[in-house]
């Protein structure tokens, strides 16, 4: 059997892209997780701080989505605590992101798309080989491999996509940071996300996000420059901030891709696509990556629904307002990032807000 398309990864860009096409084209998604309602299963988790932005949240929108109850979690906090630790200095900023199961927000993405298209998970993408006519795509399923045929190939699966890699012939074309997470039981809560800056520790930056009862403690480091060490001593610096913690209950870690200015994409054959964070869609200036996994799957299926033969030719030159905009954010980034242009914000105090605290 020959598929239209084949979709490797059934996060938000990969199931969005079924759901708008799954009625119109035969279709084969593949994931190595178990995204199907009935599941309990919460292997592989994406290493996620799991906050769904205004640019996200309006994309939703303009699909005629609204977001179920079961995927929100508590607190619903709209106040964001800067914290850089090298100039000594914090504001508070306000923003309105929702607080979410990030897993339970994939799980509720994927059981939108339409019974048309067929589900396999639990399933491991392995290699590809362009054909005259088609591409031949090996996935391992249940201890044996299976080879499917497609005409349009996409890659949707994520940082490390292996579509990109292979394509790039083993290497990569984006910088890579390794994000590691953990889930701790703070002593008090805190109604407030952080965002924490110190290039002795990344030049990037960290965060803690509340859920629940528990805390995330995240931070993007260098893979290769001792990332458990500095995050480690991240956590060190939290304590003297005030952030009260106990042990750690869960650990989860992933890479995540920071596109740089240049914004650099791999060689592809006219026959496939990337989409999500595997093309490197994704903010250098936040890693919010959401809203972009829903941008670039809505060009794509625009792109294939005018016209299939040329799709992904057509796709590729809508995608230029994206670059666009990741280029402004990369702009935007200098600002953020550079140690002497945020102290010369933060002590502006430029849209920051007051906290108002009696005892």
């Amino acid at each position: 059997m020959v598929y239209d398309i084949i979709i490797i990864g059934a996060g938000p860009a990969g199931s969005t892209l079924a759901r708008l096409l799954g009625k119109v084209y035969n279709i084969l998604l593949i994931d190595k997780r178990d995204l199907r309602e009935n599941s309990s299963s919460r292997g592989n988790i994406k290493c996620c701080g799991g906050l769904l932005a205004p640019d996200a949240q309006k994309m939703l929108s303009k699909f005629g989505l609204g977001l179920p109850k079961s995927v929100l979690v508590d607190p619903q906090l709209f106040v964001v605590r800067a914290i850089d630790l090298e100039h000594n200095l914090e504001r508070y900023y306000q923003r309105y992101y929702l607080n979410i199961d990030r897993f339970k927000f994939d799980k509720w993405l994927v059981s939108l798309i339409p019974e048309e298209v067929e589900s396999k998970f639990n399933c491991s993408f392995k290699t590809y080989q362009v054909e005259q006519k088609y591409i031949s795509v090996v996935f391992s399923q249940k201890d044996r491999e299976v080879t499917a045929k497609t005409k349009i190939l996409v890659g949707a699966d994520g940082a490390s996509s292996l579509v990109r890699r292979l394509s790039c012939g083993g290497g990569d074309v984006f910088k890579s940071y390794l994000s590691i997470q953990e889930w701790v039981k703070p002593e008090q809560k805190l109604p407030y996300f952080s965002t924490i800056f110190d290039s002795d520790l990344t030049d990037y930056y960290c965060w803690t996000i509340p859920k629940e009862d528990k805390m995330i403690i995240g931070g993007a480091f260098y893979p290769r420059e001792n990332a458990t060490e500095k995050f480690r001593l991240l956590k060190d610096k939290l304590r003297n901030y005030g952030y009260i913690f106990n042990n750690t209950e869960d650990q989860e870690g992933s890479l995540i891709i920071r596109p740089n200015w240049l914004i650099k994409y791999p060689p592809l054959n006219d026959n496939m696509a990337l989409i999500g964070e595997a093309g490197g869609w994704i903010s250098p200036s936040s890693s919010e990556g959401l809203s972009y996994a829903f941008k670039s799957s809505l060009l794509l299926a625009g792109s294939l629904s005018r016209s299939f033969d040329h799709g992904v030719k057509i796709f590729r030159r809508r995608t230029k307002y994206l670059k666009k905009n990741l280029f402004f954010k990369s702009f935007k980034s200098f600002f953020i990032y550079s140690p002497a242009m945020r102290k010369i914000i933060m002590n502006s105090g430029l849209q920051s807000i007051r906290i108002y605290k009696f005892r």
